[in-house]
């Protein structure tokens, strides 16, 4: 990855950051997913460096606890899921995938309560925030409906502009 990449792919990880800071006084809506997936159908493998800037950006913020592991591997899986569905360009079947996406987010981060407490601090951890996840993935459906078409068409000129490849003259094209 050359430097110019490098660093359009860390801009991309703070922009997941200051999103979900900047969203954070609204109970279950985030940009977050629906970045991570147009991030990944825009630019395959290389998605994985903004995801994990912002993964190591949370816990230079927020601390190194056992939610940042969570965080270490949640993301991943809807990363995974973009790159299986990556041919798919309805904004409505986006939608469903990240609705679902916010409804299992607290399942897929019982995972390590369920190593370090076993199955009934898994299933403790889980219920709790089951309220809370039926509203995610509610969010998450309404943010990637919105936002899904208007966020691929910037990132589509983004790599029309070659920000993030060498264009031989050297010249920042914005």
């Amino acid at each position: 990855m050359k430097t110019r990449e490098l660093t359009g792919m860390a801009l991309l990880g703070t922009v997941l950051f200051v999103g979900q800071v900047a969203l954070a006084f609204l109970p279950n809506i985030e940009v977050v997913s629906v970045l991570v997936l147009v991030y990944t159908l825009n630019f395959g493998r290389k998605a994985l460096f903004p995801i994990y800037v912002f993964v190591i950006l949370e816990g230079i913020i927020y601390g190194f606890g056992l939610w940042w592991v969570m965080y270490l591997y949640v993301w991943l899986v809807l990363y995974i899921t973009a790159r299986l569905l990556r041919r798919n360009t309805s904004s409505v079947i986006w939608a469903v995938v990240n609705a679902f996406y916010g409804l299992s987010f607290g399942a897929l981060c019982t995972i390590p309560y369920l190593i370090l407490g076993g199955p009934g601090m898994a299933v403790a951890s889980w219920t709790s925030g089951l309220l809370f996840d039926i509203f995610h993935g509610i969010g998450n459906f309404v943010v990637t409906l919105i936002l899904y078409h208007p966020l691929m068409r910037v990132l589509r000129c983004v790599r029309r502009q070659e920000i993030f490849a060498e264009n031989g003259n050297n010249k920042t094209e914005i």
